[in-house]
C-alpha cells in the first residue's frame, strides 16, 4: 500500500512538472531548446516507478520536446535528436531509479544491522546481568592464567574486594587450572568439570568443583571456570557418613552384646550347678571360668542404643526419586525390570533421611541379589498414604524367603554376609518411630516400610 501511493504521488509531481515544462516550452519563442528541462520529472518518476513505466514517460517527454522546440524535424536530423532526448531521458530515469534501489537496500541493511546491535547489546546485558547475580563464581582468564574478568561471587569465594581479582593469576586461587590452558598455540580445547582443592585469598583452604572450557578468540586462547564452593556439601557428606558408621556400630554392638548375654546366662548358669555340687571348690581352673563369666556379662550389660536426635522431616517423595537415580544403573545392569509407583501428594514423614535412604538400599540389594537366578527379574517400588502411615513397599519375584521368622536376627545361619542387613535397617527404622516388616507375596518377597507422618504433613 505504502508504494502504490508513493508511485501515485511520484506520477502526479511528474505529471504536473512535465505540464509545466510543456508550457513553458511552448510559449517561449525562439531558436533555444528547452527539451532538457524534461529530466527534472525524469529524476522523480525514476526514484519510484518500474522501468517500463519509466520507458512509457520518457517516449511521452521524447514527443512533447519534439513538438515545442521550434527546430525542423526530417529524418536524418529529426531522428537522431529523438533518440538522443530518449537516451537521455530514459537514462536519468533508470539512474536515478538504481540509486534509489542501492539507498532502499543500504537502509534496509542498516536497519537489519540496527536490530542485530540491539538485540546483540541487549544480550549482552542480560548476559552481564546474569553472571553478576549468579550464586557461582565465574572467571575468564588468558592463556597465561591471568584473570581478564571475574563476577562478584568469584571475589566472594576467593575473599577478594570487588574488583580486584582482574589481572591476578588464577593458578594462585585454583592450582589445578595450571596446565589447562598454558599453551598459547594448544589446539587442544578442554570441556569438563573437576573436583579440587582451592585457595582463598587470606590462604584459607576450600574444596572447589569446577566447570571449565577452554576457546580461542583473535587475541589468543581463553579459559572460563564456573566455581563452586563444595566445602559445606563435603563436611555434610563426611558427618552424614560418620552418624552412619557410628549408628550401624552401635546397633551391631548391642547385637553382639546380646548373643553374648546369652551364652554368658547358659555358661554361668552351669557354673553354680557345679558350684552346688561342691566338687570343684578351690580349683583354680573353676574359679577362671567364673572369673571369664563375670567379665562376659559385663560386657554384654554395655546398653548401646541409637538415639533419634538425627530425625527430621522429610520428603519421601524427593528421597525416591534420589533413590531411582542411585539405583536405576545397577537395575539395568542386572536386566532388572523396575516399577516406581509412587502417590502423588505424599506428605512429610518423620525420619532420618540418611538411615532411611541405607534401608531403602539395603532392600534393593538384597532384591537384586533374590533375582540374579531369575529369568524374567521384576523390582517394583510403591509409596502410598494410608493416612495415619504412610507405606512403601519393596518387593520383588525372586521367589519370596524360606524361613521368614528368622529374617530380622542377626547373625543368622546361611546369610551372605554377617546376616546384619536386615537387623540393622529395622533397627534403624524404629529409630526414628517406624516399623520394617515382611509380607509373603506369590512367586517373591515384599518387605514393607511403615513411616509416620508429620504434623505439617498432615495439615
Amino acid at each position: 500500500m505504502f508504494f502504490k501511493e508513493e508511485k501515485q504521488s511520484a506520477l502526479l509531481k511528474a505529471g504536473i512538472m512535465i505540464a509545466a515544462v510543456a508550457l513553458v516550452d511552448w510559449l517561449v519563442v525562439g531558436e533555444i531548446p528547452l527539451g532538457f528541462l524534461y529530466l527534472a520529472p525524469m529524476l522523480v518518476v525514476g526514484a519510484s516507478l518500474d522501468p517500463w513505466q519509466i520507458s512509457l514517460i520518457a517516449v511521452l517527454c521524447t514527443f512533447l520536446a519534439e513538438i515545442f522546440d521550434d527546430l525542423p524535424w526530417n529524418l536524418r536530423t529529426g531522428l537522431s535528436r529523438d533518440v538522443l532526448y530518449f537516451a537521455a531521458f530514459i537514462g536519468a530515469g533508470l539512474y536515478v531509479r538504481a540509486i534509489a534501489i542501492n539507498r532502499r537496500s543500504a537502509l534496509k541493511h542498516l536497519h537489519e544491522i540496527e536490530l542485530q546491535m540491539d538485540a546483540r547489546r541487549e544480550a549482552e546485558e542480560q548476559l552481564k546481568i546474569l553472571i553478576e547475580s549468579s550464586p557461582a563464581a565465574i572467571v575468564t582468564t588468558d592463556a597465561n592464567g591471568n584473570v581478564l574478568m571475574a563476577n562478584e561471587a568469584a571475589h566472594r569465594l576467593l575473599a577478594l574486594s570487588q574488583g580486584t581479582l582482574p589481572g591476578k593469576t588464577i593458578h594462585r586461587y585454583l592450582p589445578s587450572l595450571t596446565n589447562i590452558s598454558r599453551h598459547e598455540d594448544s589446539k587442544q580445547y578442554f570441556r569438563s568439570v573437576m573436583q579440587a582443592r582451592g585457595h582463598r585469598d587470606d590462604g584459607e583452604t576450600f574444596l572447589a568443583d569446577i566447570c571449565f572450557s577452554t576457546y580461542r578468540t583473535n587475541a589468543g586462547s581463553r579459559l572460563t571456570a564456573m566455581v563452586l564452593d563444595g566445602s559445606e556439601e563435603f563436611r555434610t557428606h563426611e558427618v552424614s557418613g560418620l552418624h552412619q558408621l557410628l549408628a550401624g556400630s552401635r546397633i551391631a554392638v548391642s547385637a553382639v552384646s546380646h548373643e553374648i548375654r546369652n551364652v554368658s546366662s547358659a555358661i554361668g548358669a552351669v557354673h553354680q550347678n557345679l558350684a552346688h555340687d561342691g566338687s570343684l571348690a578351690g580349683n583354680k581352673d573353676f574359679e577362671a571360668l567364673g572369673n571369664l563369666i563375670g567379665a562376659l556379662e559385663r560386657i554384654a550389660s554395655v546398653n548401646l542404643r541409637q538415639s533419634s536426635d538425627q530425625a527430621t522431616e522429610v520428603d519421601l517423595a524427593a528421597l525416591l526419586d534420589e533413590l531411582k537415580i542411585v539405583v536405576t544403573p545397577s537395575l539395568q545392569e542386572e536386566n532388572i525390570e523396575a516399577e516406581w509407583i509412587v502417590e502423588p501428594g505424599l506428605p512429610l514423614v518423620w525420619a532420618d533421611r540418611p538411615s532411611l535412604m541405607q534401608v531403602f538400599l539395603n532392600l534393593i540389594t538384597n532384591s537384586v541379589r533374590a533375582l540374579s537366578d531369575r529369568g524374567h527379574r521384576i523390582l517394583s517400588v510403591n509409596a502410598r498414604d494410608e493416612g495415619n502411615q504412610v507405606l512403601v513397599e519393596v518387593a520383588d519375584n525372586g521367589g519370596g524367603v524360606a524361613h521368614p521368622e528368622h529374617l530380622f536376627r542377626p547373625f543368622q545361619a546361611g546369610a551372605v554376609a554377617t546376616g546384619l542387613g536386615l537387623y540393622l535397617s529395622r533397627a534403624f527404622m524404629r529409630s526414628f518411630g517406624g516399623e520394617l516388616h515382611y509380607v509373603s507375596i506369590p512367586g517373591g518377597a515384599c518387605f514393607v516400610v511403615s513411616l509416620t507422618p508429620t504434623p505439617s504433613g498432615q495439615d
